[in-house]
């Protein structure tokens, strides 16, 4: 019974410890360390100068990270494997230890996946995350509309414009492919007036009528409904966050506090 209590209060103090708010900005501040530091490996010049001094850095940065996952295992035991940024950590300090010598050599540039780590530290970058978790339905079914669009869009400009012998047009709009990337180049505006719609404008005067309702769909209509998507995620992840902390968004009452509001009037 003494060993079981004296297990069960390390375990509570260990997690008491990860769950610290120091050791929540330690680790931060040793993530933006870190990013500067292999920032800094990338400079053969730096590299020659202090090449070791910032590989035992980049070292030990790398087994404080370990030691905070070891504490994490022991402290949420397989409740750590339920948190996905729990995951997200252990895969991003698994792949540090991955050997990066002879064929792998290439895999010592994943170590620059580590300042990702910054996302599953920070609350506000973890909520725009989980947004974008969120709104992928949504942007699926966005994505499914503007497919359509495109293909019909493209096909149409292979029948109207790719047929004439002109060799801009048969780069442009040759083949359904090619009309394809050239629409994308005009739903991104990138020189979509002076270098692909008044060139066409020439050979056929009319087909701004094509452009500018692509144009108004694809670029407009269609980025709009992509910010309210994302903006509705936020939304029902900063709520979803709120319940899990076991309080309401701001503005929002519970039942208890309306009822302690009651008991206090009377």
């Amino acid at each position: 019974m003494v060993d079981t209590a004296s297990n069960l209060s390390l375990q509570q103090r260990v997690t008491a410890l990860v769950e610290d708010g120091r050791v929540t900005v330690f680790i931060t501040v040793l993530i933006l360390i870190n990013a500067v530091t292999l920032g800094l490996e990338t400079d053969a010049e730096i590299m020659a100068s202090y090449g070791p001094a910032l590989l035992v850095v980049d070292r030990t940065i790398l087994l404080i990270f370990t030691l905070e996952i070891l504490l994490k295992l022991y402290a949420y035991r397989f409740a750590f494997f339920r948190s996905g940024w729990n995951l997200f950590d252990l895969l991003i300090v698994g792949i540090a230890w991955v050997p990066a010598s002879g064929n792998l050599s290439v895999l010592r540039a994943l170590r620059v996946l580590r300042i990702l780590r910054l996302i599953s530290v920070v609350p506000q970058l973890r909520r725009v995350i989980s947004a974008i978790g969120y709104s992928i339905p949504g942007m699926i079914s966005v994505v499914g509309v503007l497919g359509l669009i495109f293909y019909v869009s493209a096909v149409l400009a292979t029948k109207l414009f790719g047929t004439h012998p002109d060799p801009n047009m048969q780069e442009w709009f040759g083949s359904i492919s090619a009309s394809a990337y050239t629409l994308f180049q005009v739903m991104t505006l990138e020189s979509w007036s002076m270098g692909i719609v008044r060139p066409t404008m020439e050979l056929f005067p009319l087909s701004w009528l094509f452009f500018l309702p692509f144009i108004i769909i694809t670029s407009f209509a269609v980025l709009n409904f992509f910010i309210g998507i994302i903006v509705d995620s936020m939304q029902m992840a900063q709520k979803l966050e709120a319940e899990e902390l076991g309080r309401q968004p701001d503005g929002l009452a519970t039942h208890a506090d309306v009822q302690l509001l009651a008991e206090k009037v009377d």
